[in-house]
């Protein structure tokens, strides 16, 4: 079951590192972000995860499609609240 809760828990926290991610020039503060999203997506509740994925198994783990993702995530996310 997926609460609103872990709704907006998840995208109040990827659309705060969405933010800082899209307009960073930092590679080590991208990688940064990218590891706190898939040590966040670990921990997350498995039917949202699969709800916004898609199927995806690499969804939000793949760093070349990251920014895509990311992004994607938090669309889903804000129409979902």
């Amino acid at each position: 079951m997926i609460t609103k809760d872990s709704i907006e828990t998840a995208y109040s926290f990827f659309h705060q590192k969405e933010r800082i991610y899209v307009h960073s020039t930092l590679d080590w503060q991208r990688d940064d972000i990218e590891c706190a999203i898939e040590s966040y997506v670990d921990d997350m509740s498995p039917e949202l995860y699969r709800l916004i994925a898609e199927g995806r198994k690499d969804f939000l783990r793949d760093h070349k499609q990251f920014q895509k993702d990311i992004m994607y995530a938090v669309d889903m996310l804000e129409k979902m609240l």
